[in-house]
This record gives C-alpha cells, structure tokens and sequence, in this order.
C-alpha cells in the first residue's frame, strides 16, 4: 500500500525534510536511505520517534525495554507509520549520583531538543524508572508533538522466606532489623537475592508505579498500562497496540495540550491519593504542568486529594505488590471507583481518542483484598498532606497513608543534622542525645543543596531508639524519600535550606509542631527571633562553579512549584523549517 502526503489533513513536520526533489531534501533522506529504506518511506507517512530510555545502567529500564520497543515498531508499521527508534536520556536512581533527580531536567531537555530538533511527527515515549516517565512527559508537553507513553511494567513478585518482598520498602525494613539486632546481616544478604527477580520497575507502589499511575490517569497512556507486569506477554500486546494509535493521533493532530487540562491533573492527583502513591509524583506532576499552561499548585494537591480514601493495599502503605494489583484489575478499576463516587472528571480525553470513564466504565474487581471497598481504605483521608508554617512557608508534604496515626499531632525536641554527611557520622552515635519524642530534622537536602534533592528524607532512626522496638519517628527536611519508603516524614519543606528557608536556621533544643489533621507545621520560636536568626544566617551548602551542576544550582526552582529548571518553564511549541542547509 502506498501512502502519500493527500491522505493526511495537512502537511506532516517530517515533510519539511523528506518531502520534495530539492537538493536539501535529497540531502536529509539520501543519508537515511543508507539504513535500506525504500522510496514510498518517505512519501509523507508519519515519522514516530520511538524514544527509549533502554540502558544497561539503569536496571528498572534494562532489556526488557529492547523488547518493547520492537513491539511499538510492529504496531506503528502496521498503521502506516514509519518508526523510527531514538536513545533517550536515562537517569536511574540507584545508580545516578548524586542523585537522579538532578539529571531529571536535562533529560527533559535533552529529549525536548532530540524532538524538536529532528523529523519526528509524534512520539512514543518507553519510560520506567522513576526519573524517565516524567521527564520525557515533561519533554513532550513542551515541544507539543503527538505522543504516547508506554512504561515497562513492574517486576514479578519478590518473596524471603515466605514473606512477600517489595523493592525497596523491605530494603528499608531489613536495614532498620539489622541495627535493632533484630536480622543477622547473613540473612540481609540472603533477602537481598530475592528482592530484584525479574525485570521491571519496583513492585511495590513506589514512585515508577506511581507515575505509570500518573500517565494513566492523566489519559497519556492507554488503559491498563499501568500495572502490566514487565514480563507479562500483555505488556508487549498493549506496546503494540500503542503504536498502532500514535499515528492516528498524528494523523488527528491529537497533542499533549489537547490531554493535560486542568481536570486531567486533579484526576491524577486523586488518583494518587487513591492508590497511596509516591510524595514524589507531587514535585513531577507540579513541573509536568509548568511546561503546560495550566496553573496547578501544592493547594491543589491537598484540595483534591485530602477527602480521597486509599483504597489500594500495597506495599508501602499496605500489604500486596503490583503483580496483584493486575491481577485484582489495575488501575482502571480504582478510576471506575472515583467515577462512582464524583472524584473523577469523567470526560477527561485520553490518547485512545475516548472518555477515561468510557475506558473504565466496564471494568471488575477480581479482589478486593487488594483494591479495597471505601469503608475498609487504609486511610479514610489520603492522598498527600500539604503542612504549612513558619517552618515552611511555601509548603511541606506528608504521606498519611504511610505514616503513624499516633504521631500525626505531635510536639517534639528537635535533633539538626546540617546535611546528610553530619547525620551519617552522628546517627549511630549511643551518645547521642535523642529518643522517640525527638523529631529528626535535616537540613541542605533540597533542590539546591544536595544539589539535585536527594531520597534521604526517611532517615534511619537510631540504634538506640531502634532496640527498644521503636520503628517510627517524626522526620522533617527538604529532601525526597523513595516511593518504596514508609514512615511519618515531612518531606519537601520549603523554601529550603539551602535557599535561606527556616529550615536553615532550626536548631537542636528547638520545639516543634506538627499537627497533619490542621496543616500546620510551627516552629516554637518568636517572629523577632526567627528574623534574627535568618538574618545571621550564611549558606553552608556545597557550591559549583562550572558544568551542569552550576546550572541546575543556578536555575533550579524550589520543590513546592516542581523543582524544573526556570528557563525550561512552559511550552515552547514545536517548529518546522527551520532547515539549516
């Protein structure tokens, strides 16, 4: 079958280098025809960049992604489309140092001037690790190309001894046994072999699994995406299957501004109080809306999210994986749940060209021992608690689904740790003056300071206060802490240290509050005194002074509007004829 430029409503963005007899164009499509492309190629049918994060470094993206990829191709063949498949940017959090989250943004740039800067119609975007979905989500919102997200899919089921093991949360869990005396370090060791046993992203509802949540609900991926183990032979039907859609919302025109409305992110935010997921999807979705013009905010997270019960029992906040999350019916089964009961926009758009609510109107619950009924939620009021106070002025996130009941209101002596290198050699000290009243706060872990916001907020507690059984304790910094964690951590707090926030200028001795039902997080010191100690106040974080690290220290903004580098803000559109020849 021939294609030809008349059987599309316009000018496809490819043509303006394919398409023609001019030298210039022979120029950009002789070359190409050295991969064995034949003429009607390049006729005027769509070029679908497949962008693939696939690295060998980056575990949760590893080669299971190759597979995937070739499924997209396959099913953008088959609808006429030309794929082509393009390396992305990947950035994974348990190899990137300092941390990944620093790299986020210039894999969002990277992949935005790969897209504009080449002859792609639409994209596909083959995302997993925590880091990849957003930033390529970010990417294509800016440069506003028809796209579609497919994710690799979460790891099968770990299990130690009988005991059901979730990526990262047991990692967290087996550490704290080993300094309570309460596991052998052999026996970590042996824990260890069963935590990673198949391909895939972590299986509990840690940060990749919620943003798969996240594209999902925002309507960027098809339904059922979500969830879909990575070596499940259903991942590879739905790649295919979305690449056979992205050239008809190319041929559509059907863009990222036509999806990300303002509705669509409420559904997400909901969506995420519904599953229990990740403090982390707060500074994604935050700077995924920042490339779009909608105005999103920390209010709107706690507007949209606080009366929202969560009803999905996985790890960390419950007790099952995300194998059983597919099995019970996924994500569309928790849509259909808010769209019973007023919380979803029912006529969001998703890429499939329908309703979210004509996708899910139809689905079942094959176990509601993991999708829960309301009056059984692990938390009647999830979602993410937005504190503020003197203490942080812009905002300070909180997970209750995560956290002790009993320390929701709470007031404590505080215990400052300067950075992440003063609370590694002080932490372990039995001299150390701190029990489980205290609260733990760590300072120049933000945006800035670590520089690039690390996953240290969920502080281990002390061996002293861990061998007397105690397992949890109020935490406050402006760090991260993984998806896969638990406990009651004030995370996110800003401005942060590092920027000249209160949080800078707390000190041991100190008294805190923290009271999640009213939001209020209040440092126990005057106004007068607060002002003195801020204007005494000089930076003690590490600085830069060349490379990427120099820009991101320069640029970056504070967690509480999605931590995107400044000049990276806001669609840029995408342009043609641009031809430098």
């Amino acid at each position: 079958m021939t294609f030809t430029p008349a059987k599309w409503p316009r000018k496809l963005r490819s043509q303006e280098w394919y398409g023609g007899t001019s030298r210039d164009t022979i120029y950009h499509r002789g070359w190409l025809k050295n991969q064995g492309y034949p003429d009607d190629l390049f006729d005027g049918r769509p070029i679908i960049g497949v962008m693939n994060t696939w690295s060998e470094l980056t575990p949760c993206n590893g080669s299971h992604m190759k597979d995937i990829a070739e499924k997209v191709k396959a099913g953008i063949w088959e609808a006429g489309g030309f794929p082509v498949e393009v390396p992305a940017f990947s950035a994974s959090e348990n190899t990137y140092r300092p941390t990944a989250m620093m790299f986020r943004n210039l894999a969002a740039m990277a992949v935005e001037e790969s897209l504009r800067g080449q002859p792609i119609d639409g994209c596909v975007l083959l995302v997993g690790c925590d880091k990849t979905t957003p930033s390529l989500m970010m990417a294509a919102a800016s440069t506003d190309l028809p796209t579609i997200v497919v994710t690799g899919g979460p790891m099968l089921n770990g299990y130690f001894r009988g005991e059901r093991v979730g990526s990262g949360t047991h990692l967290w869990k087996f550490s704290e046994a080993v300094k309570a005396g309460e596991m052998t370090q052999e026996e970590f060791l042996e824990a260890e072999q069963s935590m990673s046993r198949s391909s895939g992203t972590c299986n509990t509802m840690g940060t990749a699994s919620t943003m798969a949540s996240m594209a999902e609900a925002l309507g960027m991926a098809l339904s059922g995406n979500a969830a879909i183990p990575a070596v499940d032979s259903r991942r590879r039907v739905i790649a295919q299957l979305s690449g056979r859609r992205i050239v008809q919302m190319v041929k559509d025109d059907m863009k990222p501004s036509d999806i990300l409305t303002k509705e669509a992110f409420e559904n997400a935010i909901r969506t995420n109080a519904a599953i229990g997921g990740s403090t982390n999807a707060v500074i994604h979705i935050l700077a995924l809306a920042g490339r779009t013009n909608v105005e999103l905010t920390l209010d709107d997270w706690d507007r949209c999210g606080r009366d929202v019960p969560t009803i999905v029992n996985l790890l960390p906040s419950g007790e099952f994986l995300m194998e059983e999350f597919f099995y019970a019916g996924g994500l569309p089964v928790v849509l259909k749940r808010l769209g019973e009961t007023g919380l979803l926009h029912r006529d969001a758009i998703t890429v499939s060209g329908s309703t979210i609510w004509d996708e899910v109107k139809d689905v079942r619950n094959h176990n509601e021992n993991v999708i829960l009924p309301a009056e059984k939620a692990l938390a009647q009021s999830g979602g993410i608690a937005v504190l503020k106070g003197n203490l942080a002025p812009n905002g300070a996130v909180l997970k209750p689904s995560a956290a002790t009941p009993a320390l929701m209101t709470h007031r404590g002596r505080a215990v400052v740790f300067e950075d992440i290198d003063d609370y590694k050699a002080r932490i372990n000290d039995e001299d150390l003056d701190i029990d489980e009243t205290c609260i733990m706060v760590m300072k120049n872990c933000g945006p800035k300071g670590y520089p690039g916001m690390s996953e240290v907020g969920n502080m281990g507690l002390p061996p002293k206060v861990l061998k007397k059984g105690i397992t949890d304790m109020i935490r406050i910094s402006d760090a991260r802490m993984s998806g896969t964690a638990y406990g009651t951590v004030v995370l996110h707090t800003s401005p942060e240290a590092a920027a000249g926030g209160p949080l800078a200028v707390v000190q041991s001795g100190d008294m805190i509050e923290i009271d999640v039902p009213n939001r209020r997080l209040h440092l126990d010191i005057t106004d007068e005194e607060l002002a003195a100690r801020l204007a005494n106040w000089t930076p003690h974080h590490e600085t830069f002074d060349s490379g990427y690290a120099w820009l991101h220290q320069a640029h970056v903004e504070g967690a509480d509007t999605g931590a995107d580098l400044d000049f990276l803000k806001g669609c840029r559109g995408s342009p043609v004829g641009r031809d430098a020849h």
